[in-house]
């Protein structure tokens, strides 16, 4: 991709993971605040044409930028990218990740390897580059997706959940190691939310929504953005959320392998 040196006149935002779900609220909030915003995804068609919406509609510069973050040399591209513009990035979104329910030994390698990149050394990696360059200015502002999974040991979805655990464990760290610097991290920890990650029918995400078992991505989005502003260490969005981690602490086992299989045979039907 062509890059021109083109010095933004509004605050800068990057957003991973930024053509659908979450990340695509993620970046239209941020847009809507008036933030200039580095598209980042590996879907290159919708990427485009979102990127030009929220450009049009908020009076704002995007850059979608087609990139796939599960290769080693990510995180340094995309660094390099925002330096050939001259950008200064105010606020770093680590949005980009993939869900499979399944067995580990049931994935294929090359699915192991991208959940354990984009989950874990390309989100270290953006936060080295770009916290180096918020700390010599001293200000700025990360947010890393994590999940309640991180809490607990789920079977079939072992490791997602595990690479959630290091990124709330490197992020709590990550940010007092940031805070006399003037850079805030901000770690979000959501449940289920209704996007396409869980290839739920639509009719059935509407369901969870309305009894509070799902939260809508616009919803998350815009708590998460607000308690980033507000230096907020951990956000872990929906009052439901908060008791059921602490319910989940006293489930034995057993119950918990039973609720998995129910929620197995949920999503295969």
């Amino acid at each position: 991709m062509e890059v021109q040196n083109l010095s933004s006149v509004h605050p800068v935002a990057i957003v991973t993971g930024a053509s659908s779900g979450i990340g695509l609220e993620y970046a239209r909030e941020l847009c809507s605040r008036g933030y200039d915003v580095v598209m980042v995804s590996n879907e290159e068609e919708r990427l485009t044409q979102r990127a030009g919406e929220f450009s049009q509609t908020y009076e704002v510069q995007t850059w979608p930028l087609y990139m796939d973050l599960s290769l080693p040399d990510a995180a340094e591209h995309l660094h390099g990218f925002c330096v050939a513009l001259g950008l200064q990035v105010e606020v770093l979104v680590n949005n980009a990740g993939i869900f499979r329910y399944e067995h580990v030994v049931n994935l294929s390698v090359g699915v192991v390897r991208t959940m354990l990149m984009l989950h874990m050394n390309t989100v270290v990696l953006l936060c080295r580059y770009f916290g180096e360059d918020m700390r010599k200015r001293g200000k700025g502002y990360i947010l890393n997706m994590s999940s309640m999974s991180a809490w607990f040991s789920y079977p079939d979805i072992s490791l997602y959940a595990s690479t959630k655990c290091f990124l709330k464990s490197f992020s709590r760290a990550f940010r007092l190691e940031m805070l006399d610097y003037g850079v805030n991290v901000t770690t979000v920890c959501p449940g289920a939310i209704a996007t396409d990650l869980y290839n739920l029918p639509l009719h059935l995400q509407r369901l969870a929504v309305r009894i509070g078992v799902m939260m809508k991505p616009t919803t998350l989005a815009r708590r998460a953005i607000n308690g980033m502003f507000r230096h907020r260490a951990q956000m872990i969005p929906g009052v439901i959320n908060y008791f059921f981690i602490g319910f989940m602490f006293f489930w034995p086992y057993g119950v918990v392998r039973w609720v998995m299989r129910k929620v197995k045979k949920a999503i295969k039907n």
